[in-house]
């Protein structure tokens, strides 16, 4: 699978050789958060091209941790691949605890933040029909300024970066590090708020519970606040 070999019997050495080339961990932390198809798998790894996706995908089916569904082109892990579960996920706390968030937020991506707050916003503190809300970041070029989160509690939350045609119930003007910070469990929306990185507009009911309603990183309880 890698482009050498550790020569080594050592199972460590072995499971080295799978999971620690480039990507890999990454692309398994897409699948345990739920995405199967190869666009939804793009989307959640927007600076990996589709040709070592691709590759990625087809080394990890010769592994045993992927298996492709032919018939309606998903990919899905099977028990070696979901038994990685745990270390993927410990991978996350470590980084979220040990990695410096100054280190961290050098990567900034709107796409990428979106894709994932989609991902994980809870409806629940929503009202019970449609909720728009706008999301702008301001220092961004016209084309990655806007996104639309789309929230209908009997279907799951679409993203739009074009406008969707519907009544904006909360507009969210925020700087891109400060969301990414809220995101990560850095800062909250309330203390972003107050600085002045976020305003918000629109139905005063989403904005008081946006901190709950917010799609946050699920390693975001693990953040050193101090940091």
């Amino acid at each position: 699978m890698t482009q050498g070999s550790y020569k080594q019997f050592c199972p460590v050495a072995m499971a080295a050789e799978i999971l620690c080339t480039r990507w890999t961990v990454v692309l398994l932390r897409e699948m345990f958060a739920g995405s199967t198809r190869f666009n939804d798998l793009r989307r959640g790894v927007p600076r990996m091209s589709p040709a070592l996706l691709s590759q990625r995908l087809k080394e990890l089916e010769e592994a045993g941790i992927v298996a492709r569904d032919h018939a309606d082109g998903e990919y899905r892990l099977t028990e070696a691949g979901r038994e990685l579960q745990p270390i993927v996920e410990a991978f996350g706390i470590w980084g979220q605890r040990w990695v410096g968030s100054e280190l961290s937020l050098q990567h900034l991506d709107a796409q990428l933040l979106m894709w994932d707050m989609r991902r994980n916003l809870d409806p629940t503190p929503l009202p019970p029909r449609r909720s728009v809300i706008q999301f702008r970041f301001p220092e961004l070029s016209d084309a990655r300024r806007r996104w639309w989160l789309l929230v209908d509690p009997e279907q799951e939350v679409d993203l739009c970066a074009i406008d969707p045609g519907f009544d904006v119930d909360l507009f969210v003007s925020a700087d891109l590090r400060a969301m990414t910070e809220i995101w990560m469990g850095y800062e909250t929306v309330q203390r972003a708020v107050d600085r002045g990185k976020v305003i918000l507009a629109g139905d005063p009911r989403l904005a008081t519970n946006m901190q709950h309603w917010l799609g946050l990183s699920p390693f975001a309880k693990h953040a050193r606040q101090a940091a």
